[in-house]
């Protein structure tokens, strides 16, 4: 949420409610629009007349303003409308509302009654959003009632209408789940003793328990979140959402629920409810706003409060990104697809969990799976559901693992095999095979960046002469935060000399627009919105064959990399920088140090 001040004075302070041709006259008479522009608008306004607020039936016209022509939308007339009322502006961001709090301030039918929305709970205060700032004859009852001042702010009327609904209906739903199950909560490491509680547990069927979870999901999806986290704490349950990487909080709950939300979720996720002992695996296919099909995994663990639950959520345009798309710069995308051009051999991507190498090669091998190949995978566990590919699934338990799957894989006329990552030397070994009698393999290492990887599969035990037979390329990959188009600008402060000590070396050339993060309500003041991929391509030359033979130390095989065009991580990062899609923080926290 945002709140900006108001500076703008007003004559005299109407009342009652909002009128639009009232409105036309301010905005008129401050110069936002011009005298024909407010003649139209009271024509068109005046034929017919409607129900909806004032502030819709204005943007749906669709008004120019007098100093660039743009129309106003509904934001612009409602920070305006918050000026002339001398109130702050804000939009409403429903991460930062304690939807539990704000609910017990009024009750739903008093919130739609008077078109008001608790936004903000205090010790001392009650932010309460309106779209209708002349009217505060309700101000005084719920000052009296939450024994707290009321702080009114002026936001979106639609905003105001569809969390209204929204959080009323999400606290109706926890609170029947939590009357349908008392004050139940599961063992746990530091079980409190209470006396006269109830022991009935909640039924994960119920139907306030169905709802949340409901909610939960298509709230997840509405923010653009990549993992839910549901986390039993000492005294409640917490929900977090990951977002653009970055962990958000956004409800606390009884721990009752909590735990029936995520009975629930195995339920529905063909996983073993009864079982909260060891860790259990998952999966759920849902469907997203917008009717497209949403894969999400799903991972339990045991904690000393209780079953924890997190749920990762896989875009469905994930796996049909152009590379551009993606983040890779023209230079490496055409190293790239070259390599992946190739009939036999393997390529490996490197990098931190969490670094988008399941994203690349999902969209690579997407690309390449044709009609007229067979792309097999082995993975651990199965990350989405591709039509495309024969997936198939290790199985420790059943003595079915990465070598096991490659084995099997290998009877199955595959052209194309995918190995989700290379953890031994029986694994590693397999996947040379493969390469050698004709196959083109993809997998991934766990390395810093893409020299290691032929370092640390000469520790796995595979002899220098097998990687340089078979070896293509290595891709190092990590994510960053790109910044807000809409908020960024200029920094005039930025440290050029950084850039350039990073960019000289490789005699780069541009011109560079560093941006600094400002923060808006489209990100929600972090200043960043959405993530790119920084990437280092390695592509295995006869000179670098014969380094790994002759001299296989990291540094040396580095500096081979770098003359053979490899860019490292840092370098592809400073780029982004100068072309003003990232910040040097991001960057410098991502990759390694150049050496």
């Amino acid at each position: 949420m945002t709140a900006a001040a108001s500076s703008k004075p007003t004559a005299a302070v109407p009342r009652g409610p909002l009128h639009w041709l009232q409105l036309v006259e301010w905005l008129s008479e401050d110069g936002v629009i011009s005298a024909e522009e407010a003649r139209r608008t009271t024509a068109r306004c005046a034929q017919a007349e409607s129900a909806q607020h004032p502030l819709v039936r204005l943007a749906a016209v669709a008004m120019a303003r007098a100093s660039d022509g743009k129309p106003l939308d509904l934001e612009a007339l409602t920070q305006y409308l918050a000026q002339r009322a001398q109130l702050d502006y804000l939009r409403i961001d429903p991460l930062r509302v304690d939807v539990g709090k704000v609910s017990d301030m009024m009750s739903a039918a008093y919130a739609e009654r008077h078109k008001v929305l608790p936004v903000q709970v205090t010790a001392s205060e009650v932010v309460v959003a309106t779209a209708e700032p002349f009217m505060a004859d309700w101000v005084g009852e719920v000052e009296r009632q939450a024994k707290r001042s009321v702080r009114r702010v002026v936001a979106n009327p639609q905003d105001i209408q569809r969390f209204t609904a929204e959080f009323f209906a999400l606290a109706k739903s926890v609170r029947a789940a939590q009357k349908a199950g008392g004050n139940a909560g599961a063992a746990s490491f530091e079980q409190l003793v209470e006396l006269g509680k109830t022991n009935r547990q909640l039924d994960a069927n119920d139907q306030g328990v169905v709802q949340v979870v409901d909610w939960l999901w298509q709230y997840a999806f509405d923010q653009r979140a990549s993992d839910i986290h549901l986390e039993p704490r000492r005294e409640q349950g917490v929900i977090r959402f990951r977002i653009d990487g970055m962990l958000h909080p956004v409800y606390q709950m009884p721990l009752g629920v909590l735990n029936a939300m995520i009975a629930r979720i195995k339920l529905l996720g063909r996983m073993d409810v009864v079982e909260k002992r060891r860790p259990l695996d998952g999966r759920i296919k849902t469907r997203n706003p917008r009717g497209d099909e949403v894969e999400m995994r799903l991972s339990t663990l045991p904690t000393a409060f209780g079953e924890k639950m997190v749920m990762r959520i896989f875009d469905p345009d994930t796996a049909v990104k152009d590379l551009d798309a993606l983040g890779f710069a023209q230079h490496d995308a055409q190293r790239w697809e070259s390599l992946v051009k190739r009939p036999h051999g393997i390529i490996l991507v490197t990098g931190p969990t969490g670094s988008g190498k399941t994203t690349t090669l999902y969209s690579t091998l997407k690309r390449v799976a044709t009609e007229e190949v067979n792309v097999s995978t082995v993975e651990d566990p199965i990350e989405m559901i591709e039509p495309s590919f024969n997936q198939t699934q290790v199985q420790p338990q059943l003595d079915f693992g990465f070598t096991e799957g490659l084995r099997a894989l290998m009877r199955q006329d595959p052209d194309i095999i995918m190995v989700g990552e290379i953890r031994d030397l029986a694994t590693a070994e397999m996947a040379v095979q493969a390469a050698l009698t004709g196959h083109l393999v993809f997998s991934t290492l766990h390395t810093n960046d893409a020299p290691s990887a032929v370092t640390r599969m000469m520790e796995l035990g595979v002899p220098a002469y097998l990687i340089n037979a078979t070896l293509l390329g290595v891709l190092a990959q990590r994510l960053v935060r790109t910044l807000c188009k809409q908020c960024r600008e200029r920094d005039p402060d930025f440290p050029r000399e950084t850039i350039d000590e990073i960019i000289k070396p490789w005699r780069i050339t541009g011109s560079w627009k560093p941006y600094r993060p400002v923060g808006c309500v489209d990100c929600r003041m972090t200043g960043f919105l959405g993530r790119m991929g920084l990437y280092e391509l390695l592509s295995i030359s006869e000179v670098f064959k014969d380094k790994v033979t002759r001299e296989p130390s990291i540094a040396a095989l580095r500096r081979q990399a770098v003359a053979d065009g490899m860019r490292p991580l840092r370098l592809a990062g400073a780029l982004r920088v100068a072309e003003g899609v990232t910040t040097l923080q991001e960057v410098l926290t991502a990759t390694p140090p150049l050496e």
